[in-house]
């Protein structure tokens, strides 16, 4: 009993050294990597536990060389530190406490490619020791890459896959990598008709250095498209991607459909332009092309451009050009239709109408057009183009003077800028004369100064214009000058007395004059010398005034002498030496008979209202 009591006792002894053993182990806890970028510091911590007095503890920093061989280079026993010597981070390591028990830093400066390696940190106390390890990985962001495309043209009949270009990325570490994209689309090697090739290059630096060629089969459709590459590189925490430039290439592929165009390019072609007809084909390689017209007489060219010049509706139709490819010999054809736009001369029916004063101009212009028209009438003059109406037809009412002239209609196409063509309508209006200057003007004029007289007259027939003054004397007429507007007289007068001169025109209508009245400067009588200011006008009146006024002054005349002749039958005119009869035996309808003696004769004078002596007989 005594025995087994002392069995279980040992057996609980064991269990209890065991326990606390376990309880009082070491234990070091370290970070499995820590990244840092070439040239900076770094930090790689190394954390412990023990139930032990920490002071008690000795620490131990190595890194592993080649072939896991260990390198110490820093250790520490109690309060002694020691960096190893001749080692690559003598120089360039310290060891520190963060100031938390139980934690220890080793400090790497001016980290070099060559740091990347594996550190152990030992940790020992006075009956067993513990390590924990952490990977240094060091990094270098790439320089930017390029991108070159080749120059040569790539034909699409290549059998095999053609390069296309090749990037670089350089001085990277780790080793970037390089993805190639056509269109936003990357590109892989196991796609067909790709193919990739990568090499890579140490530097000096111990930096990598990559290149990558693409070579693809080209189609068609990559005469457009667009490659570039895009590189990712490693940084501490991640990776980051940077992308080229973009690059495309000059494919050379057949043509499978052939265009015809005209040039200048044209919406419309009107009469008179010249063109040009040529032969397109979708493709880039050389073509040989010729054309012909598909008419009765099948105008051909042997070789592309056809030039047509002053092109007219007859050069309308189909037109084909015929080419054959100078790579693959193959032949293919095109057709366009040339649509030549005519605008023919317009026709003005009536293109002289007169017409009585008060009717009614009526008038149509028509011109045959492969287009829509549009019409407009205006009325033309020396000095400026009216409109007057739109549309094909003219109609004018109640015609008068200023109804006539010369009207144009002006035909346009206004799908085709500048295609117009028009014609000329010439309308005269029946009517007597209509002398424009309707007014008696009173001048002063010098004494024997020449003054030129001017008179505008409407009317047609064109009217016939006379110059002739108060006394009946005719003027001779300077020149005239007949016009649409009507006839333009001049005459020149030499003034020596006061003058009236008349305006006299007239047609088989009727006749009308108009009256100018100068008189000599009593200022300035006897000099021929012009006036220092110009003639002045009054107020003008019209010609028939005039007349009215002679004829009212003849009859007052006749009226005296009837008076005179009553008082001298009833005596009352006496007192004189001779003696004087007044006899009114016969007149005729429209003159006055005037009888005139003197004091020693007893002749009678017989006077009529024109002034012209009668004959005895009729005393």
């Amino acid at each position: 009993m005594a025995a087994r009591d002392t069995a279980s006792l040992l057996v609980g002894l064991v269990v209890l050294l065991h326990t606390w053993g376990a309880w009082a182990k070491l234990e070091v806890n370290m970070e499995d990597r820590v990244e840092v970028f070439r040239g900076n510091t770094t930090q790689i911590t190394c954390m412990f536990t023990s139930d032990q007095d920490i002071s008690n503890i000795s620490i131990y920093w190595f890194y592993v060389a080649r072939l896991d061989a260990r390198q110490l280079i820093y250790h520490q026993v109690a309060n002694l530190a020691s960096v190893t010597q001749d080692t690559p981070f003598t120089d360039r390591i310290t060891v520190n406490s963060t100031g938390t028990p139980g934690q220890v830093v080793l400090t790497v400066s001016s980290v070099k490619l060559e740091d990347e390696l594996e550190f152990i940190c030992r940790i020992r106390s006075s009956d067993e020791y513990e390590e924990g390890r952490t990977k240094l990985k060091v990094f270098e962001t790439p320089d930017r890459p390029t991108i070159a495309g080749v120059q040569t043209v790539i034909s699409v009949n290549e059998n095999k896959p053609s390069k296309i270009g090749s990037c670089k990325v350089k001085n990277g570490y780790p080793k970037p990598n390089i993805t190639w994209y056509r269109n936003n689309t990357p590109l892989h090697a196991a796609q067909d008709g790709v193919k990739l090739e990568y090499s890579t290059t140490t530097e000096s630096s111990l930096l990598l250095s990559v290149t990558s060629v693409l070579n693809k089969k080209v189609e068609k459709e990559d005469k457009d498209a667009k490659f570039y590459c895009e590189v990712s590189y490693f940084v501490p925490g991640g990776t980051r991607m940077t992308e080229t430039s973009r690059i495309n290439i000059t494919v050379q592929y057949p043509s499978t459909t052939i265009d015809v165009r005209v040039a200048p390019p044209k919406d419309k072609i009107k009469e008179g332009d010249s063109i040009e007809l040529n032969c397109y084909g979708d493709g880039n390689t050389p073509l040989l092309c010729s054309i012909h017209k598909h008419n009765e007489t099948n105008d051909s060219w042997d070789t592309a451009p056809a030039v047509l010049n002053n092109v007219t509706r007859h050069n309308s139709g189909v037109y084909e050009c015929t080419c054959t490819d100078v790579e693959t010999a193959d032949e293919i054809s095109g057709k366009t239709v040339v649509i030549v736009n005519y605008l023919d001369a317009p026709k003005v029916k009536s293109k002289h109408l007169i017409v009585s004063q008060g009717e009614e101009v009526e008038a149509t212009c028509n011109a045959s057009s492969s287009l829509d028209t549009s019409t407009t009438w205006f009325n033309v003059t020396h000095t400026n183009k009216v409109e007057v109406s739109k549309g094909d037809t003219l109609r004018l009412e109640n015609a008068t003077f200023d109804t006539a002239g010369t009207y144009m209609c002006v035909v346009t196409v206004p799908e085709i800028e500048g295609m117009e063509t028009s014609g000329t309508l010439l309308v005269n209006v029946k009517g007597p004369p209509e002398i424009m200057e309707k007014e008696k003007t009173v001048m002063e004029v010098n004494f024997k100064e020449t003054v030129n007289l001017k008179c505008h007259v409407r009317g047609f027939p064109v009217p016939s214009v006379t110059w002739t003054t108060l006394d009946g004397k005719v003027l001779n007429t300077t020149s005239e000058k007949v016009s649409e507007e009507g006839i333009e007289s001049m005459a020149s007068v030499t003034v020596t007395s006061d003058i009236t001169a008349f305006c006299n025109a007239s047609n088989e209508y009727g006749t009308q004059a108009v009256a100018v009245i100068f008189s000599i400067n009593t200022i300035k009588a006897g000099t021929v010398n012009p006036p220092e200011n110009p003639p002045k006008k009054i107020k003008k009146e019209g010609s028939g005034v005039i007349i009215a006024v002679l004829i009212i002054c003849i009859l007052l005349l006749a009226i005296l002498g009837s008076v005179l002749y009553f008082l001298y039958k009833k005596g009352k005119i006496c007192g004189r030496s001779g003696k004087q009869n007044i006899t009114k035996e016969k007149s005729n309808k429209d003159n006055i008979v005037v009888e005139m003696k003197s004091d020693n004769t007893e002749e009678a004078v017989l006077l009529g209202v024109n002034g012209e002596k009668q004959p005895t007989s009729d005393q």
